[in-house]
């Protein structure tokens, strides 16, 4: 099985089970008709085609809120092990700012030992305020995504604007489908704002609230999400 094949499999298992669980049964039923016949050989343009009409089911049977929810569920997420020296921190001193700093840390290591990108190429991206900590304000967080990172040099040379979001996004489903014709509900990039809820949820093993600010599948130049952390008792 193809590694697009396997995301398919689980990001739909992933969905089933949060729309079972949020909404019940028979909405799960009604959201996924049509799941089934897409093959492990289904195209693209077909899953994209499915995915669209799965999303105009929800935002119709459920509210907003429940299908962010669901949505939320279905994201891929940072590696718990990764966060446990953070966890571990704020645990000792209940300090958010430090937990934060130590992400942009651990993030500018990635940028730097694991991309190998060079320092003009690190402080572009700092400077940007993408990446996994985002940009710390109080209590809330504007957390910008990163290009996709196995095309982020490609992404820097690119002049092109359309060539520039297909580049940028991480999603297989939809990478190549944005600025077409094809539409999708904005719904569906509660799934990515799940990456960050995720993050955050894991260090202070507490809820966080997460909006949708910006997305390249609504046409804009980068995916940003708000993120905001429970005050302190």
């Amino acid at each position: 099985m193809s590694s697009e094949s396997s995301f398919e499999k689980l990001w739909r298992e992933k969905f089933s089970q949060a729309l079972k669980c949020v909404a019940g049964e028979d909405v799960r039923d009604r959201v996924m008709r049509g799941a089934d016949e897409l093959s492990t050989n289904a195209s693209m343009e077909e899953i994209f085609a499915w995915s669209a009409e799965a999303m105009r089911r929800l935002d119709s049977d459920v509210n907003p809120r429940e299908a962010q929810q669901i949505l939320l569920e279905c994201a891929c997420q940072y590696p718990r092990a990764g966060l446990q020296q953070v966890r571990q921190a704020y645990e000792r001193t209940k300090d958010t700012d430090l937990a934060h700093q130590m992400l942009q840390t651990q993030f500018e290591s990635f940028l730097r030992d694991t991309l190998k990108l060079n320092e003009a190429t690190v402080q572009y991206v700092v400077d940007k305020g993408w990446g996994l900590a985002g940009i710390k304000q109080g209590n809330k967080i504007i957390a910008t995504k990163i290009p996709k990172s196995g095309q982020l040099e490609e992404y820097l040379r690119e002049p092109d604007a359309v060539r520039r979001r297909r580049l940028y996004c991480h999603c297989p489903r939809i990478r190549n489908m944005v600025a077409t014709d094809m539409e999708m509900s904005n719904t569906y990039c509660y799934c990515g704002a799940g990456f960050y809820k995720g993050v955050w949820e894991e260090i202070l093993q507490r809820p966080v609230e997460i909006e949708v600010v910006s997305t390249v599948l609504g046409g804009d130049d980068a995916c940003t999400f708000e993120i905001r952390l429970p005050a302190e008792d």
